[in-house]
């Protein structure tokens, strides 16, 4: 509190991961992230992932601290990371893994260079053995994941027209999803918001006010 008698914001927490050789990578990342020229597949006309393979289009830190103190708290097993492109989300939900004393994060990604970059960067953090990567679409992919699902990251590519991603992708998903499990969307797309917060997908869900908006699920039947 100041003199004036206002309360001033406290100054932000250091990082609940709690482990720099986990911490120095995701520095590194943060500070090599660019994007590209045109915007992206959001500003741009590209839609094709192959065409970005060069770039990782990420979560923000902040939503990479909640979601490892969400798996912690979820005592979380079995994640689902979509998609992981260079494995930024993955660092994060793959040391909640471990910290919880084991498991596995399943990702998804189409695009080869990426699943490299990803493993380099996960092999670097020394979480590689809590994390298995597999290449191809996802919608395929995730089929089966082997097991309940604790917890999801839905970060879908966008898409020129047609369902997104996102929806298609958890439609796969939540009948995976144990009661209780909690699942975060990075983009809002509209059709994935109008499922996710109808009552008859058995779920319920709130926007946190992260990087212009963030939808936070809960499996509740």
């Amino acid at each position: 509190m100041d003199a004036a008698g206002v309360l001033s914001p406290p100054a932000p927490a250091a990082s609940p991961l709690n482990d720099r050789r986990v911490e120095q990578v995701i520095e590194r990342m943060v500070d090599c992230y660019a994007r590209p020229a045109n915007g992206g597949p959001v500003g741009g006309h590209e839609y094709d992932p192959h065409a970005y393979a060069s770039f990782g289009f990420s979560v923000h830190p902040d939503q990479g601290e909640l979601m490892y103190l969400l798996c912690r708290a979820l005592n979380a097993r079995r994640v689902v990371d979509f998609a992981t492109s260079v494995g930024f989300s993955t660092l994060y939900l793959a040391a909640a893994v471990r910290d919880n004393g084991g498991g596995v994060v399943i990702g998804a990604e189409i695009v080869p260079a990426k699943i490299a970059t990803a493993r380099r960067n996960l092999s670097d953090a020394g979480l590689s053995e809590f994390v298995e990567i597999r290449a191809g679409d996802a919608r395929e992919t995730l089929r089966a994941v082997g097991g309940p699902v604790d917890f999801a990251l839905i970060d879908g590519w966008p898409g020129e027209s047609g369902p997104s991603l996102s929806l298609q992708v958890m439609q796969v998903i939540a009948p995976q999803m144990r009661s209780g499990a909690l699942v975060l969307n990075d983009n809002a797309e509209s059709d994935y918001l109008a499922f996710i917060r109808d009552q008859a997908s058995g779920f319920r869900s709130m926007t946190l006010p992260l990087k212009g908006g963030t939808e936070l699920s809960v499996k509740a039947a």
